[in-house]
């Protein structure tokens, strides 16, 4: 064996699963060299979740990222003959109405993200899969994409690593495991192992199940649990004979019981002759802290698979002899039986991307097989590029604050994810029940004696709604406010929020705006490191007290960031963003004053110390007023739009910002954290209606056609696409400005951000819809969905009633030969079609257009 280097540019930890071999394979075809492959056990890995996979992968889901990762997965496997494209379905038993939606649902999703999935009968289900009983099911939905990795997941990785090896540029080291990752000044330096250290300049992390381990010896907190996942096989059976085929029959999932069934093939190929049933515990779902899990000596077959009883499953294993009696004729095989370790995270998400904490400490963690060449292509773009070729903010693992990366945080939520891998289906806006009041704003008891129907984002308990105004705001807007009939369409949805909008607009109303990310940065570089990160002027000659509204953007001229950074001095700077996207906007702007040397800055994270207020509505000033010594000082002459100064209120320091996500005349109100309930309560007690945040995140939002980021925005397009690029460009230079500038050049863009309404809403059944969620946009000609001369495919990005428009309103890229204002096109929406109507190509309100009521 060859001998453990002193030193390699890339040492990955966790070589011999699917992932591991994936990155050293990207890598390396990126162009990289020097890479050290470290492994616990053999290589392949015979201890990790690719030892025991079920190497099955389907193209249904809705997200897109995840839809990306699968495709180039399933083209990887079968262009080097380890795929076999059998096909698979996914069933709704007779009395699930809701697993139907759920199917139809994933056609749309399919459709919008480029799969090929469509809803079958039960006769064509039984015709593609002779074991399931039709009788059982109402409908199916099939994947003929959907396929087995062969011979075994296990095998790819082997030859991953194997053809890495001959390249000159990987040596890979079994029964090698790392002792610790060596971090200095905030940096990789080097990897322990008991053969000995290896100095080096990156280190990836694809160890799954023991990657928390790991990424502790950095203090670089991961993540994630390992799951048991029961696997149980049955057989002889006979069938399978003679076939000589990997897997005969498609892959079959009755998601509604938590399970699926697939046949291992013909009894010559790797483990035929049986039919595997797996099963996820939707009740009490077993989670294996990941220093319990046994060393390879220690256990009975491998430490990813541990023991498992029938009982464990019969409740689950009685309800699918219904549904494929075949499980109930064949006998269990126990000794191959057992319950197979794998990866969750709290938010369901692969956790990929550099550290937070650490640089050139980069994660690619809790990926399936059936994403694993894909995660490896992600990351290895990622790291060469400095970002892939899709939007990485669903699988960055900075999406996570440190506060969820806390041991009670990651189990409570890791369970509950764990409990919704298959059941229930998940709704969009559904929100999490545990992990919750991890962050409370100062006005959280009087929300809460409001009767707030509360949300979670970044661990931010906010209130989308408050029951104390239904009574007096529904009555008073009944007949602007419609009823949603359907369920599926209200659940999660107050309606009370429509009516607080509008009376915010005919009054005034105060939003709990808390959750933002607020950071002041000073110091000698402030002012050239974000100038540097701004396509925006936010230096120079802008005067002390300006708000700039801004981007950061990737290295292809990608929107990668959106938010609004004021000018408090010289070199003394308030940034602004969404609690949603703000920790990784804190590690983008980190990362950069590094790389830049732009490091000589003081940047004070002061979310935790400053409460918002958002006060808004025609009568905002005269409120405002009678709390300031100086009224005059508020006027629209002495206290401009997107300007921001001191205030005193009634003794309270008041750091005031006249701006206005809501297209109303108000200020965003700051104030330390203690001062918070004397505001609201005297702005209550003059009469200021609480509105929820519904208000400003979604519906009126949308009526002021503004766009959110990871949701309207992504680096898949660019600014000039989403309609924000700015009249001229600064002189000074900025992350990006090449792209932005050779964009600029371009004669059209291949699509546009486009405003639309739905000219028409009632179902078949005469019912009103109002579409939540994300959907394909079609081609009412060809039914077919539109796509764009990059292959990008229409869909809706955002979409929410507008109470003070009077209808559905929708956000999405439409291909430039179809952006034309007027044009009708078509939405699908749980497979039945609804008329929309192109408003606006690029940035233009639906409601107060020209900022009348803004700007007052």
């Amino acid at each position: 064996m060859a001998q453990l280097p002193k030193r390699a540019k890339v040492v990955i930890i966790g070589q011999g699963g699917i992932v591991g071999s994936s990155v050293a394979h990207h890598l390396i075809e990126q162009g990289w060299d020097d890479i050290v492959g470290l492994e616990k056990s053999a290589i392949p890995s015979d201890i990790g979740s690719t030892s025991h996979a079920s190497d099955f992968c389907f193209t249904t889901s809705h997200d897109k990222l995840n839809i990306y990762t699968t495709k180039y997965s399933q083209a990887f496997y079968e262009k080097r003959g380890n795929y076999v494209k059998c096909g698979g379905m996914e069933v709704a038993r007779i009395d699930d109405d809701e697993r139907m939606d759920e199917l139809r649902r994933k056609v749309g999703s399919g459709k919008a993200f480029g799969t090929n999935v469509s809803m079958i009968s039960p006769e064509q289900a039984k015709e593609l899969f002779p074991l399931v009983d039709e009788n059982q099911i109402q409908g199916a939905m099939w994947d003929p994409d959907a396929g087995l990795v062969v011979p075994r997941s296990q095998s790819v990785a082997g030859d991953l690593v194997e053809e890495a090896v001959a390249t000159g540029k990987l040596q890979a080291f079994a029964y090698t495991p790392a002792i610790r990752i060596d971090v200095q000044d905030g940096q990789v330096r080097g990897v322990e192992t008991h053969k000995g250290y290896i100095e080096t300049e990156y280190v990836v992390l694809s160890m799954g199940i023991w990657g928390p381990l790991m990424a502790n010896t950095a203090n670089s907190p991961l993540p994630l649990m390992p799951l048991e996942h029961p696997l149980l096989f049955f057989g002889p059976y006979e069938e399978l004979n003679g076939t000589g085929k990997q897997i005969v029959y498609p892959l079959f999932r009755d998601q509604g019981n938590s399970a699926y069934v697939r046949d291992t093939g013909d009894p010559t190929t790797t483990e035929g002759g049986r039919i595997e049933w797996g099963y996820y515990e939707a009740e009490n779902p077993r989670l294996v802290y990941p220093g319990a899990i046994a060393e390879p000596g220690d256990a009975r077959m491998s430490p990813s698979m541990r023991d498992l009883s029938l009982d464990q499953v019969m409740d689950a294993y009685e309800k699918a002899i219904e549904m494929t009696p075949i499980l109930g004729e064949l006998g269990w095989e126990e000794k191959h039986s057992f319950n197979g370790l794998l990866s969750v995270t709290p938010d369901g998400g692969s956790l990929m991307g550099e550290s937070p904490e650490v640089r050139n400490l980069w994660f690619c963690e809790a990926v399936w097989v059936k994403d694993g060449p894909g995660a490896g292509k992600v990351l290895a773009d990622w790291m060469t590029h400095g970002s892939p070729e899709m939007d990485p903010h669903s699988i960055d693992i900075a999406r996570h604050y440190p506060l969820q990366k806390t041991p009670d945080y990651v189990y409570n939520r890791c369970y509950e994810t764990a409990k919704k891998i298959y059941t229930p289906a998940v709704h969009p806006r559904e929100p999490y029940l545990t992990g919750r009041k991890m962050r409370t704003s100062p006005f959280y008891l009087r929300e809460v004696g409001l009767g707030a129907y509360f949300m979670e984002a970044a661990g931010w308990e906010r209130a989308h709604g408050y029951a104390a105004n239904e009574s007096t705001l529904l009555a008073k807007y009944r007949d602007r406010i419609p009823v949603r009939e359907h369920e599926w369409d209200a659940r999660h949805f107050w309606e009370v929020s429509n009516a607080e909008q509008l009376e915010m607009s005919e009054s005034v109303g105060m939003i709990n705006l808390s959750h933002f990310a607020i950071f002041d940065i000073s110091g000698d570089n402030a002012e050239a490191l974000l100038e540097y990160l701004s396509v925006a002027k936010v230096g120079g000659t802008t005067p002390n007290g300006k708000g700039v509204y801004t981007h950061f953007l990737d290295e292809r001229g990608g929107v990668r960031s959106d938010l609004t950074i004021i000018r408090r001095g010289a070199q003394d700077y308030r940034v602004v963003c969404g609690g949603d996207t703000g920790h990784r906007d804190y590690c983008w702007i980190t990362r950069m004053a590094r790389e830049k040397g732009l490091d000589n800055i003081r940047l004070h994270d002061r979310t935790d110390e400053l409460a918002t207020l958002g006060l808004w509505g025609p009568k905002a000033r005269e409120t405002l007023a009678q709390f300031v010594t100086d009224p005059d000082q508020l006027s629209a002459e002495n206290f401009p739009f997107a300007n921001a100064r001191e205030l005193n209120i009634r003794g309270v320091p008041v750091w005031a910002f006249r701006i206005s996500y809501v297209g109303e005349q108000g200020w965003e109100l700051y104030f330390p954290f203690s001062y918070g309930l004397r505001i609201w309560d005297l702005l209550y007690d003059a009469g200021v209606t609480p509105v929820g945040i519904e208000t400003y995140a979604n519906t009126r939002r949308l009526e002021k056609s503004l766009r959110l980021q990871n949701v309207d925005l992504e680096t898949e397009y660019n600014l000039y696409e989403a309609g924000l690029h700015r009249p001229k460009v600064k002189d000074a230079d900025f992350h990006g400005k090449a792209a932005y500038l050779e964009q600029r050049e371009w004669p059209g863009q291949s699509a546009y951000l486009c405003t639309m309404t739905m000219t028409d809403h009632r179902d078949a059944n005469g019912i009103l819809r109002y579409p939540v969620g994300q959907w394909p946009i079609l081609d009412p000609q060809t039914g077919e969905v539109l796509v764009d001369s990059h292959g990008r495919r229409s869909y809706n990005t955002s979409v929410a009633w507008g109470p003070s428009v009077g209808k559905i309103i929708l956000l999405g890229y439409i291909p430039a030969e179809y952006a034309q204002e007027g044009r009708e096109l078509t939405l699908e929406y749980f497979q039945e079609h609804y008329p929309v109507r192109i408003e606006a190509v690029g940035y233009r309100a639906l409601f107060d257009a020209d900022n009348e009521r803004v700007k007052s």
